[in-house]
């Protein structure tokens, strides 16, 4: 049996992150040589990886990496099986390297196939799978370039950057509460205008039936029903649309015996809450028309617009929860 140096068992671990035991063995299969020893650790992790390829990978860490410039960013997260594997300091480490390979690349498949150290980063992912023992991967990838990006990162497991038409005045200000807006709220779209009218009238149909359907059990129970919207988006709100809840709510006004004279306090309370309670799907999933969770009594876009002739070009989020 070939016999090997604690100094060459320690160089092995060094390069791959194994244990000393599984280095000290693939030295002695590959009879001393460094690079076979290499290739023995990444057939072990193949093996590994095989036998794990069903497994949840639902635990990671989620990482954000901003440019000097703050003009390009990433956002990607490293999965893993458990959350002891994900605080572990080297799986973090290892996140923190990725991260400067992501910056590099447009895709998900590019980084995979970037250079890791003389391998690729899949083939990285596969070795550490061996050395680990979990199923090792990535999971969301996402790139962004704008004027000026910001970043935030809650808890290591999501992961957000949001990107602005131009650097204003308090931009690393703006860029960060926006992207703690969209780690905490989750929106999917920067605006309702991006909308596709056949989604909004499905998920208005889905909604509509849903709270129905609850509703009936709520009156079986003898309890307060929900309200049932006409409308879940402001794309549904034309013209005709709100003239027409403008001229219900006179009605309602005129029917309740308030004198005309005063109307005109009272109906812009009434359309603000038509229009709240009809655009649920915006509030939901749209960054700029969901209430901004510092100051609920302005919209991100009204928040925006405090700090002067920039706009919010587009955001990216990655989510291990």
């Amino acid at each position: 049996m070939v016999k090997v140096t604690a100094a060459e068992v320690n160089k092995l671990r060094k390069a791959t992150g194994a244990g000393m035991m599984d280095c000290k063995k693939a030295l002695v299969e590959a009879e001393g040589d460094f690079d076979k020893a290499i290739e023995v650790l990444r057939k072990k992790g193949q093996k590994v990886a095989a036998k794990r390829a069903d497994r949840d990978s639902s635990e990671g860490v989620a990482v954000a990496r901003v440019n000097d410039d703050k003009t390009q960013a990433v956002v990607f997260s490293l999965n893993c099986e458990t959350d002891f594997v994900a605080k572990n300091d080297d799986f973090v480490a290892l996140a923190d390297q990725l991260a400067d390979i992501a910056m590099t690349v447009d895709s998900k498949d590019a980084f995979l196939a970037a250079d890791f150290n003389g391998m690729t980063v899949a083939d990285k992912l596969t070795e550490q799978t061996g050395v680990i023992g979990e199923k090792i991967e990535i999971g969301g990838f996402e790139k962004l370039s704008a004027d000026f990006i910001g970043s935030y990162v809650h808890g290591k497991k999501i992961a957000a950057v949001v990107g602005l038409s131009d650097k204003a005045d308090k931009a690393e200000q703006l860029t960060k509460e926006l992207a703690m807006q969209v780690a905490s709220m989750g929106a999917t779209s920067l605006s309702y205008k991006g909308f596709d009218p056949a989604y909004v009238a499905a998920e208005t149909e889905a909604r509509i039936a849903e709270i129905s359907k609850e509703n009936e059990e709520l009156a079986r129970l003898g309890k307060t029903l929900k309200n049932v919207p006409q409308y879940i988006s402001m794309l549904q709100l034309t013209p005709e649309v709100m003239a027409k809840a403008e001229a219900d709510a006179k009605e309602q006004l005129k029917a309740e015996g308030k004198p005309e004279q005063i109307w005109d306090r009272i109906l812009p309370g009434k359309m603000e809450r038509f229009v709240s309670d009809n655009t649920t799907l915006d509030q939901e999933q749209c960054l700029l028309d969901q209430k901004f969770i510092m100051d609920e009594k302005k919209t991100v876009e009204d928040y925006v617009k405090t700090f002067g002739d920039v706009t919010v070009v587009d955001f990216k989020r990655v989510s291990l929860v």
